[in-house]
């Protein structure tokens, strides 16, 4: 059985199609604002300041929202020669111990992408040294600023709620920094959904199927026959 995922309703389809349109906008802005800055360099001798602080953290959003995704689609590379070797039924215990590791693993960086993004969004680090036990006073740090991106001005109602009224200049660092709790949030969610799923027998892995050796046989194949 193929260890692709595949939506299988309204919802799993419209929540794909919105995934990969995120991912799409963000490559899109990316380009565009390379694009913009290099024109804007070599044609008019100046340049967006703030261009590449932006694509930076458009950078860490698609890598930390493109992980998650990769889990959901089964298109993360591993190994599994050894697998391979052994007997369906065995495959899938291992299976189910490397997604459980990888459950603990996702859990572990949630708790610390929480506690790193918290203090910028004016909330509490969580205590305990390995999972949360509770919440400790975390110094106020939503006042602290990006570098260069400059703050929009549709986003000025915030201020009253974050700053304690004061105005940003730059673009309030707990914004772009969101994305390390949500990003990796989504990726236990997807991790225990491909548990799940290889516990029904739905899959055979969080590993990507081999299309790809497969392509690489065809094409193999048609050089040959030339």
């Amino acid at each position: 059985m193929s260890s692709r995922y595949e939506p299988d309703s309204l919802l799993g389809r419209v929540v794909n199609e919105l995934e990969e349109t995120v991912i799409a906008v963000i490559l899109g802005l990316m380009t565009l604002i390379t694009f913009i800055n290099v024109v804007l360099r070599y044609g008019f001798n100046t340049g967006l300041i703030w261009g590449l602080e932006a694509t930076s953290f458009l950078f860490a959003w698609l890598v930390l929202f493109g992980v998650s995704y990769a889990v959901k689609v089964t298109a993360h590379l591993g190994v599994d020669a050894v697998l391979n070797l052994l007997s369906p039924p065995t495959r899938k215990v291992l299976a189910l111990i490397a997604a459980g590791v990888c459950v603990i693993y996702a859990m572990l960086v949630m708790k610390g992408a929480w506690d790193y993004w918290a203090p910028f969004a004016g909330l509490d680090a969580t205590t305990g040294r390995w999972f949360p036990t509770g919440f400790a006073d975390s110094r106020d740090q939503a006042w602290y600023e990006v570098v260069d991106i400059p703050f929009p001005e549709w986003l000025r109602w915030i201020e009253p709620i974050m700053n304690e009224g004061e105005h940003y200049e730059k673009l309030p660092r707990f914004i772009p920094y969101a994305i390390l709790p949500f990003g990796v949030a989504l990726l236990l969610f997807r991790l225990i959904q491909a548990t799940v799923r290889i516990a029904r027998g739905d899959a055979t892995g969080l590993i990507v199927s081999h299309e790809a050796e497969e392509a690489v046989a065809d094409v193999r194949h048609m050089n040959a026959g030339d």
